[in-house]
């Protein structure tokens, strides 16, 4: 995954969630729930390394701001 930039965590409650998962339909169940519970970057792409097990996201999220719920 791309190195993570000052500007996604240069505020107090400001996040990046890397998430492995075994499967993309995993993934995408994580990544909605994030989303209502808080402001988040939104359903973004699923990748495969190869010879890695399972399937990883990347979700940008800010803790201080509800999500689609709130």
């Amino acid at each position: 995954m791309e190195q993570i930039d000052e500007q996604h965590v240069c505020e107090t409650g400001l996040v990046v969630l890397d998430v492995t998962a075994a499967d993309e339909a995993t993934a995408l169940t994580v990544m909605a729930l994030l989303e209502r519970s808080w402001a988040t970057s939104g359903i973004t792409a699923v990748r495969r390394d190869p010879g890695a097990p399972g399937v990883k996201v990347r979700v940008f999220a800010d803790i201080r701001r509800p999500g689609a719920q709130g």
